[in-house]
């Protein structure tokens, strides 16, 4: 039996798709919770920040904490486990994408239809008005254009390279589409060989080089043959041997691994800078304060220290984007327009009790100092401050988050 794969749009029928190919196969199905959950079992990393990989719009950290990336990583881990494990599987939605394409037993599907009758899909299933099922149609299709473009580096979700059966299921029919699927089975080009099963075993290995790599707080493109892993580095660094170096160093001892070579990739030579991450250092730190000169260049000084940094310029603001991408770390003003800084704080260790707030102000009374002290901020500096007494702060509030987790 061969592996199914089934990418899809939104509102295309393709549950129904799907489980017309389960009921007419031994097939067993496993889907995107699933591997987020396995995903989150084998890193430790919780199961929304696993999901989040899937939005096309990543964390404003992103650059510096490698987030999407080892998410992305531990995934590919979750599946290549399974296909080592089982050779009877439908897996559909985003976790499609994650095998090696070249691995010969999958059958890779894409479901689709025209937005028209998408629209029609939505509002007869789900009572969906055209306005908003638009809007879910379009955001949906971002998100997976986007997951696409990371995984395989093409524009076009839907191409025809990517997959060996695309149904616009619209005109195809759910009943026919499922037979297709079930017929192209019994195809010889996708039939389990040992050739492919030893192409299982590469990207198993592939994948486990990339959770540790990602460990380490590196990001590379891994692939495997025979034992020889290949580190591709697609961002521009200065000292590249240095870096191959290290790389090997970490990948030459691991089980499986008999040769390691490294090379640069087509992004290498575009703007994008390689950054490894340091877990010593906090890569996720929000700073709000209304003076925009000030905090900008603060930002750009810790940046220069290798701490990823956002800014906003307001109370409000700042809650919003604890919301969305949750901070390890805030550095917060107290005099505010709107919402001040004490309201911040009083909310954030009120709803984010794991965000540390490190206070710093050049207007707060020592009254505000043990209101603040009381609501759990972690530190309360004044303006002007030393970068190093911050820099210092900031270490400390890193490192107990650190061993909190």
């Amino acid at each position: 039996m061969s592996v199914i794969t089934v990418f899809n749009g939104l509102f295309c029928e393709a549950g129904v798709v799907v489980k017309r190919v389960l009921d007419a196969t031994d097939c067993r199905l496993v889907t995107d919770q699933e591997i987020v959950a396995d995903a989150s079992r084998l890193s430790g990393m919780a199961e929304d920040r696993i999901a989040r990989a899937f939005q096309a719009k990543a964390s404003v950290f992103n650059s510096f904490s490698h987030e999407k990336e080892q998410a992305i990583a531990w995934m590919r881990l979750a599946v290549a486990e399974r296909l080592v494990e089982d050779e009877n599987l439908i897996i559909p939605g985003f976790a499609s994408q994650l095998p090696d394409p070249s691995i010969g037993h999958i059958l890779k599907v894409c479901l689709i239809s025209d937005r028209k009758a998408r629209v029609a899909v939505a509002e007869r299933e789900e009572g969906f008005a055209d306005k908003h099922a638009m809007k879910l149609i379009r955001k949906d299709d971002e998100d997976r254009a986007a997951w696409v473009k990371a995984l395989r580096d093409v524009d076009d979700p839907w191409s025809g390279t990517l997959y060996d059966l695309v149904l616009p299921v619209a005109s195809t029919g759910v009943e026919r589409s499922a037979d297709l699927i079930v017929e192209q089975l019994s195809n010889a080009a996708v039939k389990v060989t040992d050739k492919t099963r030893a192409a299982v075993r590469d990207f198993l290995l592939a994948a486990r080089v990339e959770t540790v790599l990602a460990k380490e707080g590196h990001s590379v493109q891994v692939s495997s043959r025979k034992g020889t892993v290949t580190l591709t580095i697609n961002k521009h660094v200065l000292l590249l041997e240095k870096l191959e170096r290290e790389l090997k160093s970490i990948v030459s001892g691991l089980d499986g691994v008999l040769a390691v070579e490294a090379q640069v990739g087509k992004g290498f030579h575009q703007t994008d800078i390689y950054r490894k991450m340091d877990f010593d250092l906090p890569s996720k730190v929000l700073l709000v304060d209304d003076e925009r000169e000030f905090v900008q260049t603060l930002s750009e000084r810790l940046m220069m220290r290798d701490m990823g940094s956002a800014v906003v310029y307001d109370g409000e603001s700042a809650l919003n984007l604890v919301r969305d991408d949750e901070p390890e770390v805030m550095i917060l003003d107290l005099k505010m327009p709107g919402i001040d800084g004490i309201e911040v704080l009083r909310r954030v260790k009120s709803e984010h009790p794991d965000i540390e707030v490190i206070i710093l102000t050049g207007h707060g009374s020592e009254a505000d100092r043990k209101v603040c002290m009381d609501l759990g901020a972690f530190a309360y500096l004044h303006k002007p401050v030393d970068i190093d007494v911050l820099s210092e702060t900031l270490k400390a509030a890193n490192e107990k988050i650190r061993a909190e987790k």
